[in-house]
């Protein structure tokens, strides 16, 4: 059965048509409301949001919602989507809410959850949840109806938290860093975090308006941050979308770091810490082949999801595995965060360049990513891709030419009419020559 809301990471959409418009936020609310109570007659659910305007509405909606079906409510104010999931595990709460797009525009707003452990929920959950839509609302009588109420200093908790994840023995005295907040959820967290454990923190992107959020500042749009780093001559540059969950880097040459790259530093440390403790790692269908390549030679297994952390998360727990990640730079390191988190994810990174005395660039030394071709098709009106003979002789082609040396990844776009051929290989002449090639096929 297939979800008619839920995407691969909640529900989002444009503020204002279904499914985010504030009478279906509050029936969404009070759906989840009742699946709560069937295990748990007290239920408690956390919300936090970012700082869209549209959040204001949301919560709203949410907490009226969650209030009619008998669920107490605590409203965490603006914090980042991995705050929610780690009060939600310390407040021993049901549930926690995050109202965000992540790094969509502001016009955009989205709902996802979290389990009490402060993980995703499965599948079955939300189809449990779409199911109850279907019912007619069952209002709870005066004398159960919800309380809500506000969780004093949750950002003073979350920074804590954040803290507490980075060694005793170190610190950041003597870095300035450049923290890009993208105008979102932590505007007031991320300068706290590495302002208190030693850095002289320059902020950009902590000035939201409601309108403002991950517009030209960001993991989205690293340019801002680069050009920071060059103008304030600072050690780092550290980039967060809108929610938080997603980090990019910049060193002091204003060389940009991707999440790829990231995932395969935090692998190297730990193996030079404690060789042979990290069995595998996870990564996308989008991961560059040269991160695969690297780490199997050092004895790394290394499995590819589908794109979304929620999947990396799937394979990571299969495995019982820790670290994973996708090249946005949504990184997963489960010993530290349930979720991805990108104040911990840079914290891991500070902490193992400070620890090795070396650059971000001198740690990733050995690790030549391989050039990328990636051309967008677009689609003709019922064009049948799939099965296209013309494209299958070409890509096996271009497989049987590309060897152990590349690889070939070609997928729909979820939202658009278009289909991505992605070609990989040690030669970027041979990577554009060879996406071309099959993208050729489509476009006859």
């Amino acid at each position: 059965m297939s979800r008619k809301y839920f995407g691969t990471d909640g529900i989002r959409g444009t503020v204002g048509q279904v499914p985010i418009t504030p009478d279906f936020v509050l029936r969404l609310a009070h759906a989840v409301g009742q699946v709560l109570r069937r295990t748990d007659d007290r239920p408690t659910v956390l919300i936090g949001k970012d700082t869209r305007i549209s959040g204001y509405m949301l919560e709203s909606a949410l907490e009226s919602g969650f209030n009619s079906a008998g669920v107490d409510v605590v409203l965490l104010g603006p914090v980042p989507t991995p705050a929610v999931a780690y009060l939600t595990r310390a407040q021993r709460a049901s549930l926690g809410v995050v109202i965000s797009a992540s790094h969509n525009p502001f016009a955009d707003n989205g709902i996802k959850f979290f389990s009490a452990q402060g993980t995703k929920l499965p599948d079955e959950w939300e189809l449990d949840v779409e199911a109850m839509l279907e019912k007619v609302p069952e209002w709870v009588e005066s004398a159960r109806l919800g309380r809500s109420r506000r969780l004093d200093d949750a950002t003073g908790r979350y920074i804590e938290f954040c803290k507490s994840t980075f060694p005793n023995d170190l610190s950041l005295r003597g870095l300035r860093i450049v923290v890009d907040a993208a105008h979102g959820a932590a505007y007031q967290v991320a300068p706290k975090v590495f302002h208190e454990l030693g850095a002289e923190v320059v902020p950009i992107g902590c000035s939201p308006d409601g309108l403002n959020i991950n517009r030209d500042v960001g993991a989205t749009h690293p340019k801002a941050l680069v050009d920071a780093v060059k103008l304030h001559r600072a050690d780092y540059g550290i980039a967060l979308d809108g929610d938080a969950d997603r980090l990019q880097l910049v060193d002091a040459n204003g060389r940009l770091f991707n999440g790829d790259e990231i995932l395969y530093l935090l692998v190297k440390d730990r193996l030079d810490r404690s060789p042979g403790s990290v069995p595998g790692a996870v990564g996308t269908l989008m991961t560059n082949m040269a991160v695969e390549v690297a780490l199997k030679a050092d004895g790394v297994d290394f499995v590819r999801a589908k794109v979304g952390d929620r999947y990396v998360l799937e394979e990571l727990d299969k495995r019982r595995w820790l670290l994973g990640g996708e090249g946005s730079g949504h990184l997963l390191v489960l010993d530290k965060q349930t979720t991805g988190d990108g104040m911990v994810s840079a914290l891991q990174v500070l902490s193992a360049c400070l620890r090795h005395g070396k650059s971000l660039a001198a740690m990733l030394a050995d690790l030549n990513l391989f050039p990328q071709t990636l051309i967008n098709v677009r689609l003709r009106p019922g064009q049948d891709w799939k099965s296209n003979a013309a494209m299958a002789e070409a890509t096996q082609a271009v497989e049987a030419e590309l060897g152990a040396e590349g690889r070939v990844l070609i997928r729909a776009s979820g939202t658009e009419p278009l289909v991505r051929v992605m070609v990989e290989a040690r030669d970027a002449v041979q990577a554009r020559r060879c996406a071309q090639r099959i993208a050729d096929t489509l476009a006859a």
